[in-house]
């Protein structure tokens, strides 16, 4: 397909979370329906949407009525069985590529293949046994990190290790799971630019945001970042070339370290980002729309930045707080509805604006 989407085309979504929420909201807002496909009961995105399946991804039928149901499908999160690939691209186009999905999934194969474009990444070793992580802490050291290669999120899959001490305790936390040991990384701060790229090979990125996180789970990003004019522009160049070696379709976050030396690229993630929300109370055209049009093939948005935000996420019970947020001046609620309030569980996020002065 190479022709733009038509107003009223039906973009499917994998996944029916508050991303998925938020990329429907963005879609109909452009004159698109939306079609989740979602395992879950009542996802959030589901309330928002023209369409809703609810399925498991080795449901063949399922996947292969919901492809036949839309004119193009994207996702919101980068875990899905290659198999459910294979019956959805069979039929329709799927957008970002495979390849994308495929480098991200493996922390391995993320790291080489970020050195391969001669970015720098923190030290690393291939883990698949209790051998290999004596042999790559006798390199690595500690304090260091074992990473689950596959299926981690939100601090979920990982586990600290101070000393050597620690390493037994460590890979068992992996319950068996390939891993990766990473080294420490002295960093200033972590920042994330959050890139976007259309099929014709046009390239547009936010500004890099400052993240501060709390037991894993990103806390806040700030706009601007801590960064010098240089910093922000090699900070999106380099987004640029990890989209144009991909050759990516849609918006893709760049997570950062900031070291005296440079930057250390931490992770990507080949979707809209959690550190990408501000851009909906910052710009004109926010993360979520820009992924739409990319994957659309429209043209993509300016998203330059109008103001200064702080975006903070309501986890569990900071949604006792939102009765007191929603009197704050310049400040922007996005509640994600889900009804169980849990602990550590993304319940909203809320934007707080300063207007130029």
């Amino acid at each position: 397909m190479t022709e733009a989407l038509k107003t009223g085309a039906t973009i499917g979504i994998l996944g029916g979370g508050q991303l998925g929420r938020m990329l429907a909201v963005a879609a109909a807002r452009l004159g698109f329906r939306t079609h989740i496909f979602e395992p879950g009961a009542n996802p959030p995105a589901g309330d928002v949407a023209h369409a809703l399946t609810t399925a498991g991804y080795d449901d063949v039928d399922a996947l292969t009525a919901f492809a036949k149901s839309v004119d193009i499908v994207t996702f919101e999160f980068e875990n899905i069985p290659t198999d459910a690939l294979d019956v959805i691209e069979n039929i329709t186009l799927i957008r970002p590529n495979r390849e994308a999905l495929r480098t991200s999934q493996d922390r391995l194969v993320e790291k080489q293949f970020l050195e391969s474009l001669g970015l720098t990444v923190a030290p690393f070793a291939d883990i698949a046994n209790a051998a290999d992580l004596e042999a790559a802490m006798t390199t690595i050291g500690a304090p260091s990190i074992l990473k689950t290669r596959r299926f981690g999120y939100d601090g979920k899959g990982q586990s600290r290790l101070r000393s050597a001490d620690d390493a037994a305790g460590a890979l068992a936390d992996m319950a068996g799971n390939p891993a990766v040991l990473e080294g420490f990384v002295n960093f200033t701060a972590e920042v994330s630019v959050i890139a976007a790229r259309s099929p014709s090979g046009e390239v547009a990125c936010f500004d890099p945001g400052e993240n501060v996180h709390r037991d894993g789970i990103l806390h806040t990003t700030t706009v601007p970042a801590r960064l010098s004019a240089a910093q922000r522009m090699d900070a999106v160049l380099l987004a640029a070339k990890i989209l144009n070696a991909l050759d990516y379709v849609g918006v893709l976050g760049v997570e950062l370290f900031v070291t005296p030396q440079g930057f250390i690229v931490n992770e990507i993630a080949p979707r809209v980002h959690n550190s990408g929300h501000w851009t909906q109370n910052g710009c004109a055209v926010d993360q979520f729309e820009q992924h739409i049009r990319a994957v659309a093939g429209w043209p993509l948005g300016d998203g330059s930045r109008y103001a200064d935000v702080v975006m903070e996420n309501l986890i569990g019970d900071d949604m006792d707080r939102v009765p007191e947020l929603a009197k704050q001046r310049d400040t922007a609620l996005h509640l994600y509805g889900k009804a169980d309030v849990k602990p550590g569980r993304k319940m909203g996020h809320v934007n707080i604006v300063k207007r130029p002065s």
